[in-house]
């Protein structure tokens, strides 16, 4: 899937954050944050949440997370607070390989994470890695679903625009009109 090695494995520090590639000893936190918020991030992220219902489950998500970043499929960073060391959630990349290169981009918070801008802090720092030297995407695309105001509003501070995307005949078990659909491309100098 690559044009060359995959990314290195290495964290990003942002003013107050860290975000980095998980490791095998953050079952637990991870585990903690998906279960105490299960509910609240079933809608958005079904898949990763009926996916992980036990630690074990959590360690194997882990495992494959890496197996994706040593693939190219999928780049997982989780997110910390600098100052505290507490786990805050994750943020991902979804690269479509094909010419133009692009990547999805999904993040959620622990709920007791929300309202302090680290997602939109984490998204920034995203947004340079998908745009940077490995990935070198030209666009960056996100989804959130119209209910969730405050991850538009972040989607919206680090610079995407909603875009239209074309009607489907038969609308994936109707929840397509939910979702609005995001896109930035890379700010080029003039």
């Amino acid at each position: 899937m690559y044009a060359a090695a995959p990314p290195p494995l290495t964290p990003i520090s942002t003013a107050r954050l860290i975000l980095r590639p998980y490791q095998h000893t953050d079952e637990a936190v991870f585990f903690t944050v998906l279960d105490q918020n299960r509910h609240r991030l079933a809608p958005a992220f079904p898949n990763r949440v009926a996916a992980v219902q036990t630690i074990a489950d959590a360690a194997r998500m882990l495992t494959q997370f890496k197996q994706d970043w040593q693939t190219g499929r999928l780049y997982v960073f989780g997110i910390w607070n600098r100052e505290t060391g507490i786990y805050l959630g994750d943020i991902s990349l979804r690269p479509s390989w094909q010419l133009p290169r692009s990547a999805e981009i999904g993040y959620y918070l622990a709920a007791e994470a929300q309202g302090y801008g680290y997602a939109r802090e984490a998204l920034a720092s995203t947004v340079a890695f998908g745009f940077g030297e490995y990935l070198c995407a030209k666009h960056l695309t996100l989804r959130c679903r119209r209910d969730n105001p405050r991850s538009m509003a972040v989607a919206e501070a680090v610079g995407f625009q909603p875009v239209t995307t074309r009607r489907r005949l038969w609308p994936l078990r109707d929840k397509e009109p939910n979702i609005v659909h995001f896109r930035l491309e890379p700010v080029t100098a003039t």
